[in-house]
């Protein structure tokens, strides 16, 4: 099935929930964890539960072994330097330590490392891990990653995809973030980016951010010269 089948017509035979397994060779296997496609979110207290989203049909296979906080690789790309907090709803919207954070991205052709050779992906990249890592928050419940820009994949905005653990390994969401689609086209009109074009895909159009983006957008400054950072705040129920 090509990637772009999959994403018309997979998410909306899994329904509003799907129980999304996470694939693990290592020791830090975690039980299905069960996913919504609903972005709606829902509020407790002062914050806003962080809407729930299919990890897609791309997720880290060993996310234990790539502890790492600079993931871009051999990607050639715009520097982003991506700044997530992780807070607690139960604990009014605190800062979550020690929480363990899986991130993972496409390159500026719209391919994802882990995988391909087939008709979801074409190019194969199964032996490489490229723009996917492993952090532990700090004690504000902070993590940082290094990457470059994620491009873009017929079918979908550009996004980030997020896992989210405890420290004892038990799933608490998986997410993905949205991009402010001004800054991406500036991305795209320049450098490695350039001959992909701009994405075909709007948030509004996008089959996982076209229910809103109001807990999963994310704020990004800076340039395409000197690069640009992103920061993002995702609420846990922990």
């Amino acid at each position: 099935m090509e990637r772009k089948e999959f994403l018309k017509r997979g998410f909306s035979a899994l329904g509003f929930a799907a129980i999304i397994p996470v694939i693990s060779c290592s020791n830090d296997t975690v039980d299905p964890v069960e996913t919504s496609t609903d972005t709606s979110g829902s509020t407790s207290g002062s914050c806003t539960l962080t809407a729930s989203e299919t990890e897609g049909p791309f997720p880290t296979k060993t996310p234990a072994s790539l502890v790492s906080n600079d993931i871009t690789s051999d990607r050639a790309g715009t520097k982003l330097t991506v700044k997530i907090t992780i807070q607690n709803k139960n604990n009014s919207c605190e800062g979550l330590a020690g929480a363990l954070v899986d991130i993972w991205h496409c390159d500026a052709a719209g391919n994802y490392s882990e995988y391909g050779g087939t008709g979801m992906q074409s190019t194969n990249y199964t032996s490489v891990h490229f723009l996917r890592g492993r952090q532990t928050t700090d004690a504000n419940g902070l993590v940082t990653f290094t990457s470059i820009y994620p491009g873009w994949y017929s079918g979908r905005a550009p996004h980030i995809h997020v896992h989210i653990y405890n420290a004892s390994g038990k799933s608490l969401l998986v997410t993905q973030i949205a991009f402010p689609e001004e800054i991406s086209k500036v991305v795209y009109a320049q450098g490695v980016y350039a001959s992909h074009g701009q994405a075909d895909t709007t948030n509004a159009r996008d089959n996982v951010f076209g229910d809103g983006v109001s807990t999963e957008m994310s704020t990004v400054t800076g340039s395409a010269s000197a690069g640009y950072g992103l920061t993002h705040a995702i609420v846990v129920s922990a």
